[in-house]
């Protein structure tokens, strides 16, 4: 039984771990939103990247 709980607790931080990273945060309908764009929009480390995704949501916006 208490093996069990380790295997699910390196499973988790496996997991977890992963989904971390670089990767920029898509634009989608929940991240253009106004709160969503507050929070997503620090979260760029360049000019250019937070650029792109802006360009995104005005182009989701449009459809």
């Amino acid at each position: 039984m208490k093996s069990k709980y380790i295997v699910f607790i390196i499973v988790l931080s496996g997991a977890l771990t992963s989904c971390g990273g670089d990767k920029a945060p898509e634009a989608n309908s929940t991240n253009c939103s106004g709160i969503g764009m507050q929070a997503v929009l620090p979260t760029f480390d360049n000019e250019a990247e937070r650029q792109a995704f802006i360009d995104k949501c005005h182009a989701m916006t449009e459809k």
